[in-house]
């Protein structure tokens, strides 16, 4: 083990006026909250790759962050690869988060070919195991980078060369592997540039029906190997494609639909995603919920000025709340949780500005969370709610709703009823008002 990383070995809780920086305010790990631990409802996850892959770089200029790790200060790849999951472990001990996520490019170095990837990745998966059973840490979901590398540039599973489709399966297969190794609760598909930058070098047939066979062999796949865990979708709707074919909850669904695969597949759900494809968070939690494919989130903000996925620490309560509270009305996380896909600025270089992000997003979601529980356990915005369709819940309107009445009936009945329907209030000022009163 090399010299310590950070500070602190150990972030402690002081409660809601703490002012130190490295500690909770809020996320107390054992509080119960809704009858469970406040640590069982949150699952927290660390990311691998903005937290310990990431150097800092932007579109203008490059690294900004310097690490022990980074190839400026180690020559031999495989020995820096194990001091990032030596500073990795550290890290997640220090927070107390009982999960992390990885793709196999954040943990292990690129090899000469496929089968130099995998030997890397095993080498450190044996690594990973150890340092799980020495720390109680567990794996929320593993996942393989095929958008990174230039053989991806034109897509993975949707790529014209069916030789990168082949290498980008053979890869899926190692990470699963190594997920299941793991005894990862979740494996992840992010399609980062399955879509298209024009069409007119692009077969949208072709790229879909190569999509939905990518997904299926991953199905397949899964149950030959007894993975226990849920497959995840990820939506993204561009960046860095023009369009990407997952682009929101919706999409995905109507492909998992045309492939049979809705009763197998669940999204993994990204807050600045969501806002990309001109939605809220809490419309794909709730939408994800109502198709019954909701999974496990992706918990970060963009920034409002800026058009693209700026993979920001979350910092608005009031926001998060309405996530949990459409989660919590789901029934919760399973197999999922709440991965921060969040990076630093930056200027933001200090080893201690790890710790310090991750302790705020954390503290906004533990109030997300107990603001959320008091809306439910209040129960005026559900009792709103059922009282806005109550109409629904009457003979007539059940027979309405399942077909017990044809259309020439329908008419029937208005005119014998002389049905005239008044309009209601939809009392979103008043609804707005009492989420306000949590928040």
């Amino acid at each position: 083990m090399m010299t310590k990383f950070f500070s602190i070995d150990k972030i402690p809780f002081k409660g809601k006026d703490n002012t130190d920086p490295l500690a909770f305010s809020h996320y107390d790990p054992n509080e119960i909250v809704m009858g469970k631990r406040m640590e069982d409802h949150l699952r927290f996850a660390i990311a691998y790759w903005h937290s310990f892959a990431w150097p800092g770089g932007d579109p203008f200029g490059g690294q900004t962050f310097d690490r022990p790790w980074f190839p400026d200060r180690i020559s031999n790849a495989m020995d820096a690869a194990k001091i990032k999951a030596d500073i990795a472990f550290e890290m997640f001990t220090a927070l107390g988060a009982p999960y992390f996520c990885f793709h196999d490019a954040d943990v292990r170095p690129e090899g000469r070919n496929f089968a130099e990837n995998t030997d890397n990745l095993n080498a450190i998966v044996d690594v990973f195991e150890q340092k799980m059973d020495e720390t109680g840490m567990k794996l929320l979901w593993g996942t393989a980078n095929l958008f990174s590398d230039r053989r991806f540039m034109g897509g993975a599973a949707t790529n014209p060369d069916p030789d990168v489709f082949a290498f980008s399966a053979a890869t899926i297969k190692t990470c699963m592997d190594a997920t299941q190794r793991l005894n990862g609760e979740n494996y992840v598909l992010w399609g980062g540039r399955e879509g298209y930058e024009t069409l007119l070098n692009t077969d949208l047939t072709r790229e879909l029906d190569q999509l939905g066979r990518m997904l299926n062999l991953v199905v397949e796949y899964k149950h030959k190997i007894g993975f226990k865990g849920a497959i995840l979708v990820e939506p993204k709707p561009q960046e860095p494609t023009k369009h990407q074919y997952d682009y929101d909850v919706g999409t995905v669904y109507g492909f998992l639909k045309k492939h049979g695969l809705e009763g197998e597949v669940q999204m993994n759900l990204e807050q600045g995603h969501a806002i990309l494809a001109g939605h809220s968070f809490e419309h794909e939690i709730a939408l994800a919920q109502s198709l019954g494919i909701f999974g496990s989130i992706d918990m970060n903000r963009n920034d409002y000025q800026s058009g693209w996925d700026t993979d920001q620490f979350p910092n608005n309560v009031p926001e998060v709340a309405l996530a949990y509270y459409h989660i919590l009305k789901g029934g919760g996380f399973t197999s999922g949780g709440t991965n921060f896909d969040a990076k630093l600025r930056r200027q933001s270089i200090d080893a201690d500005d790890l710790l310090v992000s991750h302790i705020g997003g954390m503290d906004v979601c533990a109030r997300g969370l107990k603001a959320a529980v008091a809306m439910i356990e209040d129960g005026t915005l559900d009792a709103e709610l059922q009282n806005r369709y109550a109409g629904w819940e009457t003979k007539q309107g059940k027979d309405l709703k399942s077909g017990a009445l044809s259309l020439e009936q329908i008419e029937t009945l208005v005119r014998d009823k002389d049905i005239n329907p008044t309009p209601r209030s939809g009392r979103q000022e008043y609804l707005e008002n009492i989420v306000n009163r949590f928040v």
